[in-house]
């Protein structure tokens, strides 16, 4: 499954529930995708406080997109106080794994 409605009609409020099922059983893709939906407001009223918690639990098993966007909240200080040492230590776990967006 994924953000762009393969196979079926695109439907981001559909998308946030299944990948919200996925994420609550530790699927890091869940995780970050349901991140991805809150961050942005697709589906959903924007909400970075919930997009902060997904992107951190992937982030913490090492997914390197939710380093970045974690490091883009601190950074920002959306959902999260904003905080440049943060931001910039999780861009560097990210930038570590060879993440495109953070090098």
């Amino acid at each position: 499954m994924n953000l762009t409605g393969s196979g079926v009609p695109q439907n981001y409020v559909e998308a946030l529930h299944w990948f919200r099922l996925v994420a609550q059983q530790g699927n890091v893709h869940g995780q970050h995708n349901a991140g991805v939906l809150y961050a942005s407001g697709m589906g959903t009223p924007r909400d970075y406080v919930k997009a902060e918690r997904w992107f951190r639990l992937a982030a913490e098993q090492g997914h390197a997109g939710s380093q970045s966007n974690l490091g883009q909240m601190y950074e920002n200080g959306w959902g999260v106080e904003q905080n440049y040492a943060e931001a910039e230590r999780w861009y560097g776990l990210a930038a570590k794994q060879g993440y495109a967006n953070t090098q």
